[in-house]
């Protein structure tokens, strides 16, 4: 019987030594956070967690606590939806400026090119001050200003948040079909139209669901801030770990999963809609 030769990959061995590389510096960085993954299951961490765990059990249901959790998750859901409708004030200008495929001097020889394209750095110097700093370290500093409670955190989100919807907003304009908006251009409309009917319809559900994806990180990143002082869930969670009552703990970790839930669910509805 005739064997069957299979072809060689010939790109086994390249595969093979970026494996070994990657595994390598891996090995490092995980050397360097000391990171030892056996100390995990030594018997005795593994009783410490055990008794940690013991601690949340049972959540506590009291009618008063749950109504502090309620008015909490409200205060959350809340400080991460401002925080958003301000970003976008900040995402939307911004990511048209920085947007190529919108500028006019893109289509051939025009007056203020150089103008145009210091207003466009300055811009993009300005999207990636904004978002390379987090969240949390714009909550630390802000809540300094305006003292405990969520006006930090909605600052602290509207400016974080605006930076990487900028960002993002102008990569998905630029991949969009750009040639109804250059024939607008050419036709001599302004930005704002080309914008509105050239890249707009198009790229109008991609916009939308990346916009609905970054409110979703809004409400985790706004539990996360208020421990930090910036109200919210976070804030409540931070009060009951300082005073090791592990069962309120429990009952606002189980709110913040029905919580992230909601959001999802939420999300999905829009999705659907948008489709």
């Amino acid at each position: 019987m005739n064997k069957v030769h299979h072809p060689r990959d010939p790109a086994a061995l390249r595969r093979f030594l970026v494996t070994c590389v990657a595994v390598a510096i891996l090995w490092q960085m995980m050397q360097l956070a000391q990171f030892d993954v056996l100390a995990l299951f030594e018997e005795r961490n593994l009783k410490v967690f055990a008794n940690f765990l013991v601690q949340f059990f049972p959540p506590n249901l009291q009618a008063t606590f749950l109504m502090l959790v309620l008015k909490a998750t409200i205060e959350t859901l809340a400080m991460a939806t401002a925080g958003i409708a301000l970003a976008l004030l900040i995402a939307v200008p911004l990511g048209l400026i920085i947007t190529y495929s919108l500028s006019i001097s893109r289509i051939g020889p025009a007056s203020g090119h150089q103008f145009a394209k210091l207003g466009r750095y300055l811009a993009r110097m300005l999207m990636l001050f904004l978002r390379g700093i987090p969240e949390i370290i714009w909550a630390l500093l802000l809540v300094r200003v305006f003292g405990l409670g969520p006006v930090a955190g909605v600052l602290a989100i509207a400016i974080t948040y605006g930076g990487m919807l900028a960002k993002v907003y102008s990569e998905i304009l630029e991949t969009e079909n750009t040639l109804p908006a250059r024939a607008l251009l050419l036709q001599g409309s302004g930005r704002i139209n080309a914008f509105l009917y050239g890249l707009l319809p198009g790229a109008s559900q991609e916009l939308a669901s990346y916009t609905i994806y970054r409110w979703e990180c809004a409400v985790r990143a706004s539990v996360v801030m208020g421990f930090v002082g910036a109200g919210g869930l976070g804030q409540l969670m931070d009060q009951s770990m300082k005073m090791l009552n592990g069962g309120e703990v429990s009952t606002i970790l189980i709110m913040f999963l029905l919580l992230v839930l909601l959001a999802d669910y939420i999300s999905l509805i829009i999705r659907r809609l948008l489709a």
